[in-house]
């Protein structure tokens, strides 16, 4: 496991669900098992927010199910609670997730808490409306986040 930049991120892309821009200063994790590359994990800062998260978990097809997964997240986690993140912050980690066997791992791991959970998707017209009351006229119109239309639960890194 060693710490990268995004140019790795081409070889998880096509395992990866969504299809959406390299997250604003992210630290990028790979692993790799006798040189084959087997989980990728990118770690932005939310610092608003005292914490981390954590996106674009990537297990490698013939390694899913082997336990890899969980363990390069928790030891990715457990780094940046030790400090070891940007800018040198003992924060907790945030992570998202909508597979349902890596939410069940994480609902019953002693080094997780639910904190949250939406079991059906939503749009983003609420997100348009927010956008356009706050640009000034003839601004971005029509733009939005969310509306995956995907259950997502949250989850937070309490640590060792």
């Amino acid at each position: 496991m060693w710490k990268t930049n995004g140019t790795y991120w081409k070889y998880f892309k096509e395992h990866y669900y969504l299809d959406l821009p390299h997250p604003p200063a992210a630290e990028y994790f790979v692993a790799t098992v006798n040189g084959e590359l087997v989980a990728h994990l990118a770690v932005t800062p939310l610092f608003t927010a005292k914490a981390y998260r954590a996106t674009r978990l990537v297990v490698m097809p013939e390694w899913q199910g082997a336990g890899v997964g969980t363990a390069f997240l928790n030891e990715v986690m457990q780094y940046h609670l030790e400090g070891n993140g940007r800018c040198g912050h003992k924060y907790h980690t945030f992570f998202h997730t909508s597979h349902p066997q890596l939410c069940g791992y994480l609902r019953h791991s002693k080094l997780w808490k639910q904190t949250g959970a939406k079991l059906y998707g939503s749009n983003k017209t609420r997100s348009i409306k927010s956008i356009e009351k706050t640009g000034k006229k003839g601004g971005i119109q029509g733009c939005g986040y969310g509306g995956h239309f995907r259950a997502i639960q949250a989850f937070k890194y309490l640590g060792k």
